[in-house]
């Protein structure tokens, strides 16, 4: 039995870009919508909803977005506007900033990482992090982490 109508054409807010396996991009991307990245990307990724990295995804350049899953590897800056997971296969080797952050246990980071508002910054490091949470310190943190093994909700 053949539809009445025509059919319905994706709505915009359904739209996900994806740099599949084997496909390596040189040059920037940017979108509007969502980006998933399962093969190797050489320049700076813009998304205004959303980037997930998979476990093969790469990534040589500045991220910045509004949501972001990584899982894979990214060399370079990450600017997260609302929430930044990175999974236990991740390897990040830059700066990172998002208002919120989950690290799972196995994910690596190497650089700095502040989270929170950009006014209430507070400094940890393997250290001081003890220090500073007996001191009252606020709720924004700032500071360096190498190769975290453990565990983080921010």
């Amino acid at each position: 039995m053949a539809r009445k109508g025509p059919t319905p054409a994706s709505s915009p807010e359904q739209v996900i870009s994806i740099v599949g396996p084997g496909l390596r991009v040189v040059g920037d991307c940017d979108t509007t919508d969502t980006i998933r990245i399962e093969g190797h990307i050489e320049g700076s990724v813009r998304a205004h909803k959303a980037v997930v990295i998979g476990k093969a995804g790469r990534v040589n350049g500045d991220i910045h977005t509004q949501d972001a899953v990584i899982a894979g590897t990214v060399k370079g800056s990450l600017i997260v506007e609302s929430r930044l997971e990175l999974q236990a296969t991740c390897h990040i080797d830059g700066e990172i900033s998002a208002a919120r952050l989950q690290l799972e246990e196995g994910g690596v980071v190497n650089g700095t990482i502040s989270v929170g508002r950009k006014d209430a910054g507070v400094a940890i490091d393997p250290g001081a992090a003890r220090a500073d949470r007996s001191k009252g310190a606020g709720s924004g943190q700032t500071g360096k982490v190498l190769g975290v093994g453990g565990k983080v909700k921010v």
